[in-house]
């Protein structure tokens, strides 16, 4: 069996992150709250990231300086000013949405609002807590350590648990934590993930651009019953919405002309029709081509 033998030192900080992202994983994720003196609240996921003790209850999460020009991270800025943080866990149902809130948004932009979760105050610490998280903890933070200086060096923010919210939902009937219930998710290299009850698949990395947005999306289309949150995380993760002009071509469609004739004069059936179609087209990757369809109902 052959081996490629590399001293880090000879390789460049990318290359040598992206091995090592390739190489450890899966890597559960902190999908991590906080605020600053001001009150901003920023909301943004961490794969580096596990729990380390029971007693006391000890969870550490690194927001790593940027590689590409050694900044850093608002959550990091923001637990060095309020030293509290709440860890959610982030399932399946969720990862888009999740994914787009890691877009590099400017501070004082609410990556809730941006990627369409839902704040519930916390009990006993200052950020407010995800409520479509299925497992959050409110934590204090007892340290900082930072593992270098330069661009991606390590920040470790030792935490303590102070208070759970566990949804009933995914315990069993003995009242543990059923793992298919929770349906938990973990990062792998790249685009990759990992679903622990089914396998990889990929999501698409938002930090290339800025997404609209799930804020941005009309309130009928936001509000959709037949559409899901990562249908929402998808969507707000395109750089404009579709033209007028491209909404009108997409209505002369066969398959959306068809829809529209089937339910005239039924505009529920109508919206439904265009809605669960827009959910198949997502399903494939053709966003585009979705967002157009929903704004044909808009």
């Amino acid at each position: 069996m052959a081996y490629k033998k590399i001293d880090p030192k000879s390789i460049k900080t990318p290359e040598l992150h992206g091995l090592l992202l390739g190489a450890i994983a899966p890597r559960p994720i902190a999908f991590a709250s906080t605020i600053d003196q001001a009150g901003k609240v920023n909301l943004s996921p961490f794969s580096f990231f596990n729990v380390f003790g029971a007693n006391p209850p000890t969870l550490i999460f690194s927001p790593s300086r940027r590689g590409r020009d050694n900044t850093t991270k608002h959550s990091f800025e923001n637990v060095k000013e309020v030293g509290e943080v709440v860890i959610n866990i982030a399932n399946y149902p969720m990862v888009e949405q999740m994914s787009l809130a890691s877009t590099e948004y400017a501070k004082g932009v609410n990556e809730f609002e941006k990627s369409g979760f839902t704040e519930v105050p916390s009990e006993k610490v200052k950020p407010p807590r995800v409520a479509e998280s299925p497992v959050a903890f409110e934590c204090l933070v007892k340290q900082i350590i930072e593992t270098g200086s330069e661009g991606g060096a390590g920040i470790l923010v030792i935490c303590e648990v102070i208070y759970i919210h566990l949804n009933e939902e995914i315990l069993d009937e003995s009242g543990k934590i059923d793992p298919v219930k929770l349906d938990p998710i973990g990062r792998m290299g790249g685009n990759w993930y990992a679903r622990a009850k089914e396998g990889m698949f990929e999501v698409e990395k938002p930090l290339s651009k800025l997404g609209v947005g799930v804020d941005a999306i009309p309130e009928g289309i936001r509000l959709s019953k037949f559409l899901t949150g990562n249908d929402l995380g998808k969507l707000g993760n395109v750089e404009k919405i579709p033209t007028q002009e491209e909404i009108s071509e997409m209505a002369k469609e066969k398959v959306v002309q068809k829809i529209i004739t089937d339910n005239a004069g039924q505009p529920e059936k109508l919206e439904k029709a265009l809605h669960l179609y827009a959910h198949e087209l997502l399903a494939k990757g053709e966003v585009a081509k979705a967002w157009k369809v929903l704004m044909v109902s808009a």
